[in-house]
């Protein structure tokens, strides 16, 4: 593979091969909403990949730039950090930088007790996407949203690279936001 920045063509099916083969697995397993599933994605077995990452952040970034260019990308620790900092180091690239933040799961237990790291890179006010490696229910990214508000952020998309339609794009929308998804679980299951 040669160092690009734009995606080219065969991105997107490279990368879903990639996620087939590395991070989805056929068995049973209990979801972070608590949901019982017959199957599970680790989207971090592919971001965390060098190949995953360059696919991963070209592809969001084209994604990206066919609405409103964010002002930074972030999203919720852990699955998040792998896709944000791809995003972030492609948008260099492209000469388009966006700065990438991570958003604690909780806050900080000493020091500056924040939610937010990265925020030396960050104004108030500033479009920010946030982005998350699989979407269920909703409900971590709807956390994800709240704390980049709380941080003083303007959530101006959000962006999934799989979206396992079980009703959170649904709950996403009823506060205002649109799930963009790179892939849905048929797209995945059927790679």
């Amino acid at each position: 593979m040669t160092l690009q920045t734009a995606a080219a063509a065969g991105d997107r099916a490279r990368f879903l091969a990639i996620l087939k083969e590395k991070s989805y697995e056929k068995r049973k397993v209990i979801l972070s909403s608590g949901r019982e599933s017959d199957f599970y994605i680790d989207c971090k077995q592919t971001t965390l990949t060098a190949e995953g990452a360059v696919l991963c952040g070209r592809l969001i970034c084209e994604m990206l730039a066919k609405g409103e260019w964010p002002e930074a990308v972030g999203g919720i620790t852990l699955g998040a950090d792998p896709i944000v900092t791809a995003v972030s180091l492609t948008s260099a690239l492209l000469g388009r930088p966006i700065p990438a933040f991570i958003i604690r799961k909780e806050p900080k237990k000493h020091g500056t007790a924040q939610w937010v790291e990265g925020t030396k890179n960050l104004s108030e006010g500033m479009k920010v996407a946030i982005v998350e490696d699989v979407v269920t229910t909703g409900a971590s990214t709807l956390r994800a949203i709240e704390r980049a508000e709380g941080a003083g952020l303007t959530v101006s998309r959000v962006i999934a690279l799989v979206d396992r339609n079980e009703g959170g794009a649904e709950t996403i929308a009823e506060k205002g936001y649109r799930l963009e998804s790179m892939f849905l679980k048929e797209d995945v299951e059927n790679a």
